[in-house]
């Protein structure tokens, strides 16, 4: 083999992280996120399964290694459509796990099917690392650099096209990687290679041009597709989002949550939007006529309008529209909603414009294209209301489908900063789908109550209310106490309605629970317990109902282990809800994924002849932890990053784009760097210091970052990306030096060693993307990065070095 090849290694790796991002997408369109996020987590595994093969087979694999290198690149282009392809005609339902035992073998199918790509692409990359020598570095910086610019590459592609179309041009890029292959090892070209490449274009474009996602049947958007009269209208999608447009035509659609049971006629038509196939709002058919809006009134989110005149508010999550048709039914002079998705803005105000009464382009409507969170910490205006829209759909929501989701909109950090965007005498108005037993509620109290209490309140709880209907509850914080004329005015609303009054100050139990009737007055007793005494209620309760918070954004995540013997056993009677499936889930997969490293680790240790030289022998089990906790500490620390640049750079799609790019591209600078330090340092010096610089620029980050981000999130999107990626350079840099320094290593003393420590990093980072996730619920994230920390400390403990070597 006379040349390496840099550049088609980049090519790949760029394909291979641009597919395990896509697959990503099509599957949560196709499923749920989270399960989407474990299958893709376990397809992984074919990084690990690779290291075992290359292990296993090295010896024959080695007699041609430019053939086979060729050849596994030609077969990452084939099986990444046509695994997917297979995948689709699945009849897979995670959600009949617990019923149908047979949805098992589905869905090992289904891993073995999306690990096939993942497996050929590694055994590419890692059998020219076997082969790199004191080049390793260099071709592991092409391996990190490609996929950096991969991660760019695809989320530009999403935001240009469906995902589903993605698929073929991401296999003709990783047959262009192979072609460039051929180029720079120079492998001769006959007429069998010309006619092996005509083919396998051929088959990409026949079943890639076209192909539709098949929806899980039970998702919103499938559900409402089997109503008589329903069809599709318009699609759009991006990578963010994908949303669908549904019109009915037999019987129009008249979405109103939380409508009170006091309100007799019909709302105005309306058109379904699904988000990914799920949570579905409505735009509403709107003439410019006011009397047709009553409706809005008899909703829970209009309690804020019944207690005072609101003249300038703030809609967060503008959606459809249905929250600034209510403001402009109340008579606001002046509205500000946010939206997040650009494409929302053009359903609503150009594509349905006519359907919509162009609401968004009213003279007193301003819309604002922003992560809502973002917003309101770098707003200087001043609202008389700001409004949390109601975005998740129910039947996600209730089962526990958005455990996993970061939501940074329902912490203590950002009720503070809401209510400091108040006017004095403002309302914070967050609306959410009802849970029982309780849940939802009493942590949106909780949250409130610390916020308040964080923000210097004197007397907190006067400066909340709250009630309930039948799907939805409101829970008001006022900058300032509530008035006796207000609490006249929600008695008022609540009994004018039939919704019943949760909390106010001086309420008693007799008040509550009188319309939508429980046994027990569930709501009023959980927030007596919460103000009386909060640690022990926390403690005690079956669900987990701490306030989130920055460091732990997951206010979704409700499930405590005390009580699974107990909701498992009610799985039969309607309690399958209160499982939490997106938690369950995701421990499903940290054991799946370790059941499956073990034996991916293990085997080759089985199978292995000893070759070692007499003189030489590296130790396996330093082998193990070094790569092991190289694949954690790099995953956590990233991880780490992306969260907290997530608000500082106003997008999580930004964050993801800045900091995923800038970690890979600044890593893999770091490894083609590393092969130049060997002329003057040891390995185990140069990975000294690589680890002491990570180590001190983490606890710097620690200790500066969040101060350091509060100081500039006013400043324009550019410098902060800028400054982020200025933050990331300096440590990424350092990151990408300790995997290449440590295969350099066992080049020198065993090279058989090298494909067995390319398995242990791989299942090492698809365990740690599980493992952070699960630190982060319940510690946070300043945890992810102090075992970050402490991961790459241990890796210098244990860096496989014979004291003969260098």
């Amino acid at each position: 083999m006379k040349r390496l090849p840099y550049l088609s290694i980049a090519i790949v790796s760029a394909a291979a992280l641009a597919y395990e991002i896509l697959l990503m997408r099509l599957f949560a369109i196709i499923q749920w996120h989270h399960f989407a996020y474990m299958i893709i987590s376990l397809a992984l595994l074919g990084y690990g399964a690779s290291g075992t093969f290359l292990s296993l087979a090295r010896n024959f694999l080695l007699k041609a290694p430019a053939y086979a290198y060729l050849v596994n690149i030609l077969l990452f282009a084939l099986s990444s459509i046509l695994s997917f392809l297979v995948a689709q005609q699945l009849s897979f339902d995670p959600l009949e796990l617990l019923w149908d035992y047979r949805q098992l073998f589905e869905l090992l199918w289904l891993y073995l099917l999306l690990a096939i790509p993942f497996f050929f692409v590694a055994n590419a990359i890692g059998l020219m690392l076997m082969q790199g020598g004191s080049e390793i570095g260099k071709l592991y910086g092409a391996n990190l650099l490609g996929s950096g610019l991969g991660s760019l590459g695809i989320l530009l592609l999403l935001s240009l096209f469906f995902p589903e179309s993605i698929l073929l041009l991401i296999a003709l890029f990783a047959l262009l990687a192979a072609m460039v292959a051929v180029w720079e090892m120079k492998i001769r070209i006959d007429t069998g290679l010309i006619s092996l490449f005509v083919m396998i274009l051929v088959a990409l474009v026949y079943f890639g041009k076209d192909f539709t996602l098949r929806l899980n049947p039970y998702k919103d958007l499938s559900q409402t597709l089997r109503i008589d009269g329903t069809r599709i209208v318009e699609e759009r999608s991006s990578a963010l989002e994908r949303l669908t447009v549904v019109e009915s035509s037999r019987i129009p659609f008249r979405y109103v949550p939380g409508l009170s049971m006091a309100w007799t006629r019909e709302p105005p038509e309306q058109l379904a939007i699904f988000t990914d196939g799920n949570g579905m709002s409505t735009i509403t058919h709107f003439r410019n006529d006011f009397k047709t809006l009553g409706y809005l009134g008899y909703q829970t989110s209009s309690l804020a309008y019944h207690l005072r005149q609101i003249d300038h508010p703030l809609i967060v999550g503008a959606g459809g529209g249905s929250d600034i048709l209510q403001a402009l039914y109340y008579k606001a002079r002046t509205i500000d909603a946010v939206e997040i998705d650009p494409q929302m803005i053009d359903l609503v105000d150009d594509r349905f414009a006519d359907f919509s009464g162009s609401i968004y382009s009213r003279d007193n409507v301003t819309i604002h294209r922003a992560e809502a969170r973002s917003f309101i910490d770098v707003s200087r205006e001043e609202y008389d209301l700001i409004q949390m829209a109601l975005v998740e759909s129910f039947g996600a929501s209730s089962a526990g489908l958005y455990a996993l989701s970061e939501n940074y909109l329902y912490t203590t950090e950002s009720f503070r900063h809401a209510i400091k965007a108040l006017k004095a005498d403002g309302y914070l108005s967050i609306t959410r789908w009802l849970k029982l037993p309780p849940r939802d509620m009493l942590k949106l109290f909780a949250t409130a109550l610390k916020a308040l209490e964080e923000g210097g309140a004197a007397e907190p709880q006067k400066q909340i209310i709250m009630i309930r209907g039948l799907q939805t509850g409101t829970l008001l914080i006022k900058n300032g106490i509530f008035t006796p004329v207000e609490i006249k005015a929600l008695k008022d609303f609540s009994q004018s309605r039939f919704f019943d009054i949760v909390y106010y100050d001086t309420m008693s139990i007799s008040e509550a629970n009188r319309y939508n009737r429980l046994d027990k007055p569930l709501f009023y007793t959980g927030i007596r317990e919460i103000l009386k005494n909060r640690e022990a209620f926390y403690k005690a309760y079956k669900f987990v109902i701490r306030p989130a918070s920055d460091d732990k954004p997951y206010f979704n995540h409700f499930f405590k282990w005390k009580t699974f013997s107990e909701l498992f056993a009610l799985r039969g009677t309607g309690g399958m809800n209160l499982l939490e499936w997106g938690y369950l889930i995701l421990v499903a997969t940290l054991i799946q994924a370790i059941v499956a490293s073990i034996l991916l680790i293990v085997l080759p240790l089985l199978f292995r002849k000893r070759r070692q030289s007499k003189r030489i022998k590296v130790s396996r089990t330093k082998v193990l932890l070094y790569f092991f906790s190289l694949g954690f500490a790099f995953l956590f620390l990233e991880i780490y990053f992306i969260q907290r640049s997530i608000l500082f750079l106003t997008h999580p799609l930004s964050s993801v784009a800045v900091v995923l790019s800038s970690f890979l591209i600044f890593a893999g600078a770091g490894s083609a760097f590393s092969s130049r330090l060997l002329r003057r340092r040891t390995h185990r010096t140069i990975v000294g210091y690589a680890v002491l610089s990570i180590v001190v620029l983490g606890l710097l980050y620690i200790w500066m970052l969040g101060d350091l981000f509060s100081a500039l999130i006013n400043q324009s999107e550019w410098l902060k990306s800028l400054i982020t990626i200025a933050l990331i350079a300096p440590v990424a840099f350092a990151m990408g030096i300790p995997f290449p320094m440590g295969l350099t290593t066992l080049d020198e003393q065993d090279k058989s060693m090298i494909p067995w420590a390319w398995a242990v990093n791989g299942c090492a980072s698809v365990i740690s993307a599980v493992a952070a996730t699960l630190v982060s619920i319940h510690f946070g994230f300043l945890t992810v990065m102090l075992l970050a920390l402490l991961f790459y400390l241990t890796a210098l403990i244990f860096f496989p070095v014979n004291s003969d070597s260098r």
